[in-house]
């Protein structure tokens, strides 16, 4: 049966929302409700991500939430319980002309100024991680070796197991029809089934987030955008690890999963939707860009069966909308991570639960993320893949 009361209400079973209820239920409140509209949780953008984690963006605040959560998730299994499966095999940047050179240069001062550990490469030197690479047209790489790639599924459940121990409820196949406001602050939610009143609610709806907004009168710009993963065979003639490497230049990227390397592209040009559906037809694209700077991927085949997409939770300047919202008093955001969530929900969590909990986040400061950014000037995250 459905609570009829809640502290807190999350909307969203993915890792967001699971990493703020375990931060919320280890500093005591834990008379809190995730509510999930999918009859599975961890189901949606966290089940389908690449899983990449990474020190170099080109935006402190990014930076600093990389910094947080990297760290935590080092020692995710003593502290929470569960499997992080970091693998820190490096993030490796191949730049092409000299306009993202200048800029990967600063973001690489940047970086290095909060104690990330990075390096500028020449080419010859980017070479040495993937065989026959080309390399005669770069000007030079950049390499974080504390960047990587995680479990997802491991983190998220590791969470959420250990929120529910400590009391949180989970209701799965429970969506929110609506979101009751009385005057200028939240009531409760709806759903199907009932209604839970509380005094505060978190949008961890992922790509669904604009609409969760807009039951509570908000306009909340996150859309949804698909983003296709392609899988080969088990391909040795690349053998692992390497580092989740990128060619700036086409936005081509690829890592090593076990034996077989995951590649892919964003589609700019597709507009917002939820569709899933793997687009083969993209793949042509995808490979052309894939194959100019990577020939020996060539002799790999495919594994469509492996091959899967995802939605990115997408915001105008690419950087998550976290705390509360100034119009509406118990409604906070956690939302529009751009392809960012699973890397930053450590440090989300942490800084949701402090901004229910204490009025303000304040282990790392959140303003550049709060949603009346959208009225001035933004700065966007330059370092999105």
């Amino acid at each position: 049966m459905l609570p009829q009361t809640a502290d807190v209400v999350i909307i969203g079973a993915g890792i967001i929302g699971a990493s703020i209820a375990y931060h919320l239920a280890v500093r005591g409140c834990t008379n809190v409700v995730i509510l999930e509209k999918e009859e599975t949780e961890i189901s949606g953008s966290t089940a389908r991500s690449v899983a990449g984690v990474r020190h170099q963006f080109s935006t402190e605040v990014n930076i600093r939430l990389s910094l947080y959560s990297i760290e935590r998730l080092k020692r995710f299994h003593e502290e929470v319980g569960g499997h992080a499966g970091l693998q820190q095999s490096g993030y490796l940047f191949l730049i092409d002309n000299q306009a993202d050179w200048e800029t990967y240069r600063a973001n690489v001062a940047l970086q290095r100024s909060l104690g990330v550990r990075v390096e500028l490469l020449a080419p010859e030197d980017a070479a040495q991680f993937i065989p026959g690479m080309r390399t005669d047209d770069l000007i030079g790489a950049t390499f974080g070796p504390d960047d990587g790639f995680c479990d997802p599924h491991g983190i998220a459940i590791g969470y959420l197991n250990r929120a529910r121990d400590l009391g949180v409820r989970l209701e799965r196949a429970t969506p929110v029809v609506g979101i009751r406001v009385v005057g200028d602050h939240v009531a409760g939610v709806e759903t199907p089934v009932g209604v839970i009143n509380c005094p505060v609610v978190v949008n961890a709806a992922g790509p669904w987030a604009g609409e969760v907004g807009m039951l509570a009168g908000l306009e909340i710009p996150v859309r949804p955008y698909r983003r296709c993963v392609y899988v080969t065979e088990p391909f040795p003639l690349i053998p692992g690890p390497i580092p989740l490497t990128v060619d700036v230049g086409t936005g081509f990227y690829m890592r090593k999963e076990h034996e077989n390397v995951l590649f892919g592209k964003s589609n700019y040009a597709e507009p917002p939707g939820y569709n899933l559906a793997v687009d083969w037809e993209w793949l042509d694209v995808v490979l052309e860009a894939g194959l100019r700077r990577f020939p020996i991927l060539e002799r790999a085949g495919l594994a469509e069966k492996l091959c899967w997409a995802g939605a990115y939770e997408i915001t105008p300047d690419h950087m998550p909308i976290l705390g509360r919202h100034p119009e509406l008093e118990g409604y906070v955001d956690a939302s529009g991570f751009s392809g960012h969530g699973v890397m930053h929900a450590p440090a989300t969590g942490l800084l949701i639960a402090e901004e229910i909990l204490d009025g303000r986040a304040h282990t790392i400061d959140i303003d550049p993320l709060r949603i009346n950014r959208f009225r001035g000037v933004l700065k966007r995250e330059l370092n999105v893949i």
